[in-house]
């Protein structure tokens, strides 16, 4: 599947460069919502179809929260380790880092206050999302299941849903989902403080 989904990339880089007129971009974004809600809406066709799932996630109960808090942790304290090594401002960098591969927000809170960093939050984000489509099949075998979530951050609720469900469990597809909604509201918040105190 990984395969697929970087030759689907690669394929829309192109068309994007060579092939697609320029009037079509005005309509891409509602394509992409057309189509992430198609993709959604069949993985929760696959999920509702196992009725185990729910009752397996009664059980786990609170514990579910670790998972969002562990990953949002590690993004955090990724942010300051990388404020040492590039000598970046410590609050400029938690802010990249919280956008937590959701690119287009976190750039779009960056932006007016540095387009630098602005730049460096899209291009940081879009590289740790299309990483996690790369890597989630090797995390899934080598290291563990609930390990999938934090790779992907956010997208562990939309785009890297399906990818996630694949190479783990429809049980862990609901945990991921979860996951992400918790990981996409923290961006919400944590951004704009982190863009407050530059």
């Amino acid at each position: 599947m990984t395969k697929k989904i970087l030759a689907a990339l690669a394929l829309g880089v192109i068309s994007g460069l060579f092939i697609i007129p320029q009037k079509i971009y005005a309509h891409t974004g509602l394509m992409m919502d057309i189509g992430l809600c198609l993709l959604l809406f069949f993985v929760g066709i696959d999920l509702g179809s196992n009725k185990e799932i729910f009752s397996s996630l009664k059980k786990v109960g609170f514990k579910v929260l670790m998972i969002p808090v562990a990953t949002i942790a590690g993004s955090l304290f990724g942010g300051i380790i990388c404020s040492i090594i590039f000598k970046m401002d410590l609050f400029g960098s938690l802010a990249v880092a919280s956008g937590m591969s959701w690119y287009t927000l976190s750039a779009i809170i960056i932006t007016p206050v540095s387009a630098e960093l602005g730049t460096v939050a899209f291009l940081t984000n879009v590289f740790r999302e299309i990483l996690a489509f790369i890597f989630i099949p090797t995390i899934a075998k080598r290291i563990g299941y609930l390990e999938t979530i934090a790779a992907g951050a956010a997208i562990s609720m939309d785009t890297g849903l399906p990818i996630i469900t694949k190479n783990t469990s429809q049980e862990l597809a609901v945990i991921s989902f979860i996951s992400g909604v918790i990981i996409s509201l923290s961006v919400t918040v944590l951004v704009p403080i982190f863009v407050g105190l530059i």
